[in-house]
């Protein structure tokens, strides 16, 4: 039998942006990126909320994650404090990181909640490939690394991002 016999469909993407997938490699980082995402904190606070969730690392370890989470790109340094002797950074998330499995009771519920929502989303995918087609391709044309990688589907990914950080700003403002 062949695939295209099947009644079988695409239902979900995974999304392993590498960028961020090496970064948090390393579970501790997670837990940061967790903590930093409520509040802006210095990395001596970090340190002290790893702690009391039982993590028993030197502040200096922790810095050097929360250094490699900055060079990532997934943490801001959002405000210095001069000090005695020093300057003082305080660090806040601008990424999180979801890693969870829906039950399977709750398909009939996300159906009905992708039902509610499917035509606003095509109808913002079609808005996105009419008006910006140009921009996508140039952004595609710059992740290819090579011809032979055409296949991929680069574009799913640029529109995916672009509705995953739509939907990150819409949740914040509501």
């Amino acid at each position: 039998m062949h695939s295209s016999d099947t009644d079988h469909r695409l239902e979900d993407i995974a999304v392993r942006d590498t960028r961020i997938s090496d970064a948090i490699d390393e579970p501790m980082r997670a837990m940061v990126l967790d903590i930093l995402s409520e509040e802006a904190l210095t990395a001596s606070e970090v340190h002290d909320r790893l702690a009391d969730r039982g993590v028993d690392r030197t502040e200096n370890t922790v810095r050097h994650h929360i250094n490699e989470l900055r060079d990532a790109g997934l943490v801001d340094v959002v405000r210095f404090e001069e000090g005695r002797g020093g300057t003082t950074k305080y660090y806040h998330a601008n990424t999180i990181v979801l890693s969870y499995s829906l039950p399977d009771s709750a398909d009939d519920t996300v159906e009905e909640l992708v039902e509610a929502v499917q035509p606003q989303v095509q109808d913002a995918l079609a808005t996105l490939t009419d008006e910006y087609d140009d921009a996508i391709e140039d952004v595609v044309a710059d992740m290819q690394p090579c011809e032979h990688c055409r296949t991929q589907k680069y574009e799913t990914y640029v529109l995916l991002t672009a509705l995953r950080r739509a939907f990150v700003r819409a949740h914040r403002d509501i």
